[in-house]
């Protein structure tokens, strides 16, 4: 053996002997008990981050392990198409080079994305396999492949077909900056400091007399509807019933009660703008109150806001501050509130809720389901009081909105019949042979001379009104048919990548793999992904997706501080295992982590753990130059205690012995760090550290110890499988150790 381990010698050439001895299939135990991960797929086109070496570390810790218990341990990958945030990423680039997605129609912008995409796709793969993933690539699937494609279309449409699936105006959360609408569990809320209005709104029947309302976003007064007070609040009693005017049109408005109003917020009377509040929105499907929409999906003021009109969000604020102002209508501005915005999770952008109509999933029927299966003990969760969380959502959900204005996903099997009267007023918006953008309803287009093909060729966008009729197909149901142009979220197909991935796979995988062993992924999207699988898989299937899941906490850096690019403390997991070997990256995310709990890491960290892959390495050189070099004691047969070697060696067994057991019941029930602390511990501690050096004093018979090398082999391969099997190829032991049996107890 060499005099030190390099990792840059052995890892690429210790991965490519055990995918030439196809050890990462389940096949390698053909009559094992199934056991099944199936891995969270990461961004096609993204490189991994430190998130995604922790999940790559933990399923391959327990797939390893799992695979040398003689299980048929099946560990399939896959990468996601990453709706959202795989376009936004492709429009960046293109407004490098002064072009945007409105430059092209749907068609060829889907086109130049999946291009885009099948070139980085080896990425996110070649990452996940230079940290040691024993994954079955044989299996490895694609979330926008045909036959999952043709799976989440059935969905849809089995849902539709149990009267699950409808298409409604609801107000949904829309980001001007992305273009397209968010579900309630995408939504990220910064607390900022923003200016407070109190605004006076003159009463009807005495204009000196005022109904002051205090608000942070003043531009959209001129679509106020009305103004509300709590029913009893005793400051404002004197207001129920009275009339005012809208301080930017003059309209008269009433005054109504409602329990939703905070009697502690502001002045305890509010405004009511249906079209761009939650709350509102609400109160005015209650009272049957008009939505008069202030401002359009491309985030500017809309038509009804006269002077305003076509400005944007924030000059047009300016602008109507400054009128109210000038007309003496502010009393006062509070420039120290706190208040927390909606923005998008992806652009950072302002969220603003739209009144738009698009598909929306009944919820609660697959959440029933979801929490019986966590009732009845179908799914464990692993992770510090997530499944609290996981229980409260599933029973307040609201339906999800399933609808993206995005081209890059699974387009929403949807057709309108545009020879139906009142589909007539859909507006399409389309490329002409000239790449001229053109916009109106369909009678409209349809009376200009244009065509349904020169339409349906350059099509962008389609927004059909609540009214519209629509029929569900995969196919266009006749010549007078335009599909949809939303596209599902991207959560609505990973909701299903359980059981569409196994599907998809082997004839059989789905009958014996699912439901699967475990689930494990980052607690921070236990809802928006596992939750998603739990109604989705267990309504298709009418079994929860998984038996057990692990929920991994985030990442800090040594000082405890979160990982941001501008603190310059994000570690680059390929990075530091170019430099230390993925080993220590591996044991070093690992050791010491607890499900659900945010855990320390930094390079210093992982150094060490390059000095443990030293310590494996010296320790079996020199274990192995023992055994060649084996000599008969210096103390005669006679002069020395048979009993003292004997009791050393009893001693030795009765150690190795616990720590089998320990390490083993802790994998076993899901307790990795621990388990990789008691593996580094008792190896470097107990075995080099005591143990080694009784053997060296001829205390310690020397085939024990080389036997407890190989058992401490065995036991730390899943948590750092590349030096491990180093060591066993250069000691010359039979065979691979990934496919090792775990080592028992010896009596």
């Amino acid at each position: 053996m060499d005099s030190r381990y390099d990792h840059t010698i052995h890892e690429t050439k210790i991965y490519h002997l055990w995918q030439q001895a196809d050890a990462f299939k389940p096949e390698v135990n053909p009559n094992g008990k199934p056991f099944c991960i199936i891995m969270p797929p990461p961004n096609a086109n993204d490189p991994l981050h430190v998130g995604h070496a922790m999940f790559i570390s933990l399923e391959d810790i327990f797939t390893r392990f799992a695979r040398m218990q003689g299980k048929a341990a099946l560990w399939l990958p896959g990468t996601d198409h990453a709706g959202i945030e795989t376009q936004y990423v492709f429009e960046k680039k293109l407004a490098k080079k002064n072009q945007s997605r409105f430059d092209f129609d749907r068609k060829t912008l889907y086109q130049m994305i999946w291009d885009y995409v099948q070139e980085n796709s080896d990425v996110a793969v070649n990452q996940m396999k230079r940290l040691g993933a024993s994954a079955d690539w044989s299996r490895f699937k694609f979330m926008l492949e045909p036959e999952i494609v043709d799976l989440v279309l059935s969905t849809f449409e089995q849902l539709h077909n149990d009267g699950l699936i409808y298409r409604a105006e609801r107000l949904v959360n829309y980001s001007p900056k992305a273009g397209t609408s968010y579900s309630q569990l995408e939504i990220e809320y910064v607390e900022r400091i923003s200016p407070l209005y109190y605004i006076r709104y003159p009463l009807v029947d005495n204009p000196d007399e005022y109904a002051v309302v205090a608000t942070v976003r003043p531009e959209p007064i001129f679509a106020d509807t009305h103004l509300a007070v709590h029913p009893d609040n005793p400051k404002t009693q004197h207001l129920i019933g009275r009339q005012v005017r809208n301080p930017l049109t003059d309209a008269v408005m009433n005054i109504i009660t409602d329990e939703f109003v905070d009697p502690e917020f502001g002045t305890g009377v509010v405004k009511l703008t249906p079209a761009h509040d939650h709350n509102d929105f609400e109160v005015a499907q209650k009272h049957g109150l008009p939505i008069n929409q202030a401002i359009t999906i491309e985030g500017r003021i809309s038509e009804l806001g006269g002077k305003y009109a076509g400005m944007k969000v924030n000059p047009a604020r300016e602008a109507v501050v400054k009128d109210l102002t000038d007309k003496g209508l502010i009393e006062k501005v509070d420039q120290n509130y706190t208040n927390r915005v909606a923005t998008c999770y992806k652009t950072g952008g302002n969220i603003e809720p739209l009144p738009l109509s698009q598909f929306f999933i009944n919820v609660q029927p697959l959440a029933k389901k979801a929490l019986a299966a966590l009732n009845y003990g179908q799914t464990t969760i692993h992770g510090a009081g997530r499944e609290k969380i996981l229980r409260h959502w599933l029973k307040n959900l609201k339906d999800w909105n399933i609808s993206r204005q995005i081209v890059w996903g699974i387009r929403i099997p949807v057709w309108y019949d545009l020879a139906t009267p009142v589909n007539q007023s859909i507006v399409l918006g389309f490329l002409d042979e000239h790449k001229k953008f053109i916009r109106g309803t369909w009678s409209e287009l349809k009376s200009q001379g244009y065509s349904l093909e020169q339409i349906t060729t350059g099509l962008q966008t389609l927004m059909a009104p609540k009214t519209a009729e629509y029929t569900v197909s995969r196919t266009s149901p006749g010549g007078s048919f335009i599909q949809e142009t939303d596209t599902f979220d991207t959560w609505f197909s990973s909701g299903q990548w359980v059981s569409n991935t196994l599907k998809t796979n082997q004839p059989t995988d789905f009958d014996k793999f699912y439901p699967t062993t475990i689930m494990e992924t980052g607690y921070d999207i236990l809802t928006f992904w596992i939750m998603r699988m739990m109604l989705l898989d267990t309504y298709r299937t009418g079994q929860s997706p998984f038996q057990q899941v692990y929920l991994h906490g985030l990442f800090r850096d040594e000082k405890g501080l979160k990982m941001s690019k501008s603190k310059g403390n994000v570690i680059n997991p390929l990075d530091v295992a170019d430099k230390y070997g993925a080993d220590a990256v591996r044991i070093a995310l690992v050791m010491g982590s607890t499900p659900g709990q945010d855990s320390s890491v930094g390079e210093s960290k992982i150094k060490g753990m390059r000095n443990f892959s030293n310590k494996i390495w010296n320790a079996a050189r020199f274990v192995h130059l023992l055994k060649e070099q084996q000599q008969p004691s210096s103390l005669s047969a006679v002069e020395r205690p048979d009993s003292f070697l004997k009791s050393l060696d009893a001693e030795f067994t009765a150690t190795l012995n616990q720590t089998i057991t320990d390490i083993t019941r802790n994998l076993q029930n899901y307790k990795p760090g621990l388990a990789a602390e008691i593996a580094h511990n008792q190896f470097w501690h107990w075995y080099c550290d005591e143990m080694i050096e009784a053997a060296k004093n001829d205390q310690l018979s020397i085939n024990l110890l080389e036997s407890g090398l190989q058992t401490f082999l065995t036991l730390l391969h899943p948590f750092m499988p590349f030096v491990t099997e180093a060591v066993w190829q250069e000691l010359n032991f039979d065979g691979l150790l990934i496919t090792q049996t775990w080592p028992k107890t010896s009596e």
